[in-house]
């Protein structure tokens, strides 16, 4: 009988998380050269030969800036931290998502409109006692439903886009007036 395959091993780069093989191809290969060249060396053995200085020099500058880093940490040096960044797998940056109120008006049938408004839920409003409330201070009707980036948003019968951005501000404290925006021509313009 043959014998049962049994599974491959692959390795990760720490650095860019991509297989090791495929380091190369990723955003951050001069970062993960280092790495490569201590874990992986028959992967790439161009590194050795080419780079082994320049390689030095970079597993230094690694070593130096994590002893002042920590040293910086335990004297409470004044220099202002760096932003955290969220990587995903693959290299990939995961952006964080805008605090703002975009407000659109789509027309329909050459004469209805809607109003959608999205990005409420971000300032801690609940979209469906939001959306009665617009119901009810414009006599028309106001739904919540998911939008082409399956996000929640308000849609809102008519135009009220005139009143909105004072309705929504003294309505809920929470969102400034230079945090509403408008879609016009396909172009973000600011409400205030």
């Amino acid at each position: 009988m043959a014998e049962k395959p049994q599974p491959v091993l692959v390795q990760y780069c720490q650095v860019c998380g991509l297989p090791a093989e495929y380091c190369e191809f990723g955003p951050e290969f001069e970062k993960c050269k280092p790495w490569l060249i201590q874990n992986a060396p028959d992967l790439y053995p161009d590194l050795l030969k080419a780079n082994a200085k320049e390689a030095d020099k970079v597993a230094d500058q690694l070593q130096s800036t994590g002893i002042s880093s920590a040293d910086a940490a335990a004297g409470g040096s004044s220099e202002p931290k760096q932003e955290e960044v969220k990587r995903l797998p693959g290299g990939k940056i995961k952006k964080k998502d805008r605090k703002e109120v975009v407000i659109e008006k789509v027309v329909r049938n050459k004469r209805k409109c809607i109003t959608t408004v999205k990005g409420l839920d971000l300032f801690g409003v609940k979209l469906s006692d939001a959306s009665k409330k617009l119901g009810k201070k414009f006599a028309t009707g106001a739904s919540v439903v998911k939008g082409p980036t399956d996000k929640e948003q308000i849609d809102v019968q008519g135009d009220i886009s005139y009143d909105i951005v004072e309705f929504i501000t003294e309505t809920w404290p929470d969102v400034p007036e230079t945090a509403i925006f408008f879609i016009e021509d396909g172009k973000k313009v600011p409400a205030a």
